[in-house]
């Protein structure tokens, strides 16, 4: 009995299978679009302690996604995926205790894995010489993981030495929020942070970073618009 020709056609995908595809074929919009929306929740959710853990489940979903994100990347899935398992046991343990060291660990193992994210990111847009669509999204996602990778480490700084900061507020303890601005002021060279770092060791890392935020836009972005300009002449 012949078909008809309804009866052929394929059935349409479902909205999960095409999320699915987005994620593969775009994994750098969706951390991207993470890290904004922490960003975003930061002010209405640090406050409280069931806020905190939303905030932690949501980093936790940027590690996850970050994870899959290298796999798209020239670099070592199995390197990132070891740093994001201490970064993440860290991070929950975190949550119930307010130790130094067990904060400052905390921190800066989210750091170092977020710091070799954006190695992955930068080396994924370096590794041919035609610009997709997910190679633009990754631009504003490796700087959101640079903005994030810094404050951690600024959360760390001050965990080991107490008072590094300072604000309108006078001299303590800085919030996620707070190093979040004062680290996209470093990194974007704006200097629109009321957040200063007084202590030797804050201000070494802020000076890094302020280079870094330099180096990104002379080495990355001209490239990338370098690159896209040559296409569109073709």
């Amino acid at each position: 009995m012949t078909a008809m020709w309804e009866d052929l056609r394929e059935e349409p995908p479902s909205r999960v299978a095409r999320w699915r595809a987005t994620l593969r074929k775009q994994p750098s919009a969706f951390l991207l679009a993470v890290q904004v929306l922490v960003i975003l929740l930061l002010p209405f959710l640090e406050a409280n302690d069931g806020g905190r853990a939303v905030i932690s489940l949501l980093s936790l979903a940027a590690l996850v996604i970050a994870v899959f994100t290298v796999r798209s990347t020239p670099a070592l899935t199995w390197l990132s995926a070891t740093l994001a398992l201490p970064a993440a046991v860290f991070e929950v343990a975190s949550f119930f205790t307010d130790t130094p060291a067990v904060l400052a660990l905390a921190h800066t193992a989210l750091a170092l894995f977020y710091f070799y994210t954006a190695y992955a990111l930068i080396a994924y847009m370096f590794e041919d010489y035609w610009v997709t669509k997910d190679e633009l999204f990754a631009v504003g996602a490796c700087f959101t993981v640079l903005v994030f990778a810094f404050a951690y480490v600024y959360l760390a700084v001050q965990e080991v030495w107490q008072g590094s900061f300072t604000s309108y507020t006078g001299p303590g303890q800085r919030t996620l929020l707070e190093v979040l601005y004062y680290s996209a002021a470093n990194l974007t060279s704006v200097g629109l942070s009321d957040v200063v770092p007084i202590r030797p060791q804050a201000r070494a890392i802020g000076t890094l970073e302020q280079l870094g935020g330099v180096m990104y836009v002379a080495m990355v972005i001209s490239r990338l618009v370098a690159l896209t300009v040559m296409r569109a002449r073709q």
